[in-house]
């Protein structure tokens, strides 16, 4: 759809809060989006401002556009993840998280069992989860079972069968594992006490537990019962144990959900800690793939409204790294800065990160894992679709990075035989470019790198990739050419986001098949290229070695740009704050500068 074929339909785009789906010409859902206005936040995709090359093409394909007005954000946000997980549109958020999670079932039947399971039956049994680790519903099961006597066997124990005799206790009943509701040993009340017990150890609940083992231990104690007393008090002394090997964080805290989130281009991993009752009842790590620029902030939201969903969550109070606006009023935003919180929301940074480095190295070690002769059948099969003279037995690929417009660096890696040659891999920083300019940051890197090879008369790759596209593929060539070595080796562009390979000179770009081993090179080079260059980025802004703005606000210091950056992710989103967002952060008085500072200079 065009601006013009937009701007004619577009007042009639209700301004209400609501969901907007997105169609093709053959009526293909592509896309769904939640909206306080939706008017406004349709007509912001086709702005005359470019928004991106996957917002860009998602643009390109709308035939048709439908609304459902709905009465609050809030349904807006629900309705929006409910049509995502039905429809999967293309240009969704895609959760890489395919697991069937385990639960704990209580059984619906006289005196309950209870079991794992991951299936989830509309059978009228209460299913207690979902859990992320089926070893730990197992353990929770034991250690559940050590304290509180429950029946194991599938026996139909209806009050006709016990009054009639029909059972004898078996062999669980004299270990002490079953109190023998069977016999009519136990009564039903007795039992379901147990049950609630097992509800109250499972939630992290140990101290009202642990309060009725006292009163028994008590009453066995007053009743001159000493050897079932010493039992009891066993028992709490394995609970306190327990409880205190626990990843307890503090008993003063009660039900709070932790996320972090860490994003590169179209992949983001996001990490979500269950906190009841002060402990640390779950943790799960998940993998999304990102189909439009979505930011940090909206890739978070989304994946939260998905793990509550999932895990069952009824916690008030999200402890997150940077401001959301999330749509439900009655959820606490906590942005923690120091105590328990804090550390909270560290434990949960380090999970996420860990989680997405150990991702990375997995992928690496299955590539790395191929035999010579699987490598070199990718390199062969590269080598005819890109139709190169030679194998690509050496490829070296370039990528400029900056920070929100800010700061510019590159970086090149190096594959020889398909696999990272990391001695080989080098890092720039920009010396003769002004600014942001990434087709003359690729030019003078690109004619730093060769102009070096060429004096020493080293070999050259048979393979040049240029992340980036058409333009910085020509600033290359304008390096090749000056240095007069065009036709040394062959120089592609690949497309960002949308592994798009031109050739110079040509118009039309071309696509690798989506299934072959060469596209997964050419990707594992391209996230290689990412990872360094960010890498050099981040650690040549913790050296200080790159000044900003914000270090010519008087009053302000690096504390406080350092604690605003971790915050807001770049100067330029800094700009955008509201003086009342940036004082969560730093407190009034320093937001009060920054504001009047920023406005001074518009």
């Amino acid at each position: 759809m065009t601006q013009e074929a937009f701007q004619q339909i577009a007042h009639t785009i209700p301004l209400q809060p609501g969901i907007y789906k997105y169609y093709d010409k053959e009526h293909t859902l592509l896309y769904v989006g939640k909206a306080k206005s939706l008017r406004k936040r349709v007509s912001s995709y086709f702005s005359k401002s470019f928004v991106g090359y996957k917002t860009h093409e998602l643009v390109k394909r709308i035939h048709q556009i439908e609304f459902t007005i709905v009465d609050s954000e809030q349904d807006a946000f629900l309705l929006e993840n409910a049509l995502i997980k039905e429809y999967k549109p293309k240009y969704n958020i895609e959760l890489k998280d395919d697991k069937t999670y385990p639960y704990i079932v209580v059984k619906r039947e006289a005196f309950p069992r209870i079991f794992l399971t991951r299936r989830k039956i509309n059978d009228g049994s209460e299913y207690i989860g979902p859990f992320t680790s089926a070893g730990k519903v197992r353990e929770l099961i034991e250690f559940v079972k050590q304290y509180i006597p429950l029946r194991s066997c599938k026996l139909n124990l209806s009050k006709e069968n016990i009054a009639a005799g029909k059972f004898k206790v078996c062999l669980e009943y004299h270990l002490g594992n079953c109190k023998g509701p069977c016999e009519g040993l136990q009564s039903l009340e007795d039992y379901q006490n147990g049950i609630q017990q097992m509800r109250n150890i499972l939630k992290g609940n140990l101290g009202s537990v642990i309060a009725q083992f006292k009163e028994e231990m008590q009453q066995y104690a007053m009743g001159l019962e000493f050897e079932k007393a010493e039992l009891i008090r066993k028992k709490i002394d394995h609970l306190e144990n327990y409880q205190s090997s626990s990843v307890v964080v503090s008993k003063h805290l009660t039900n709070i959900d932790v996320f972090s989130i860490a994003k590169d281009d179209n992949k983001a991993y996001v990490n979500y800690l269950m906190v009841q009752n002060g402990t640390i009842v779950q943790t799960h790590s998940v993998p999304i793939e990102t189909k439009l620029e979505e930011t940090e902030e909206e890739v978070l939201v989304w994946v939260i409204g998905e793990l509550r969903n999932t895990f069952n969550s009824m916690a008030k109070e999200l402890i997150v790294p940077f401001p959301i606006e999330y749509p439900d009023p009655s959820i606490i935003i906590t942005i923690p800065k120091a105590g328990d919180k804090r550390k909270l929301l560290d434990l949960s940074l380090k999970n996420v990160a860990y989680f997405k480095e150990e991702l990375r190295k997995k992928k690496m070690l299955r590539l790395e894992g191929k035999t010579d002769d699987e490598q070199k059948k990718v390199l062969y099969e590269l080598q005819q679709y890109l139709q190169l003279d030679e194998v690509p037995i050496h490829i070296e690929c370039f990528d400029n990075s900056n920070f929100q417009g800010a700061f510019p660096v590159s970086a090149m890696v190096c594959f020889k035989n398909g696999i990272p040659s990391k001695n080989d891999y080098r890092r720039f920083n920009v010396k003769t470019v002004e600014g942001i300019n990434d087709f003359a940051t690729m030019k003078e890197v690109v004619y730093r790198r060769y102009k070096r090879l060429k004096e020493e008369a080293l070999p050259f790759p048979q393979l040049v990739i240029i992340d980036g596209g058409k333009g910085q593929l020509s600033s290359a060539m304008e390096a090749f050419k000056e240095l007069n070595i065009v036709g040394v080796t062959t120089v592609v562009g690949l497309a960002k986001n949308e592994e798009e390979i031109f050739f110079p000179g040509d118009s039309e770009s071309f696509k690798l098949p989506m299934s072959s081993d060469s596209l997964k090179l050419v990707r594992r080079i391209r996230d290689e290229v990412h990872r360094f260059g960010i890498t050099f980025h981040r650690n040549q802004r913790s050296k200080g070695t790159f000044k900003n703005e914000l270090e010519q606000v008087p009053g302000i210091g690096k504390a406080t740009i350092d604690e605003l950056l971790r915050n807001f992710k770049s100067v330029k989103n800094i700009k955008l704050q509201s003086e009342q967002a940036l004082a969560m952060v730093v407190g009034v008085n320093r937001a009060t500068i920054l504001t009047k500072y920023f406005k001074g200079k518009e």
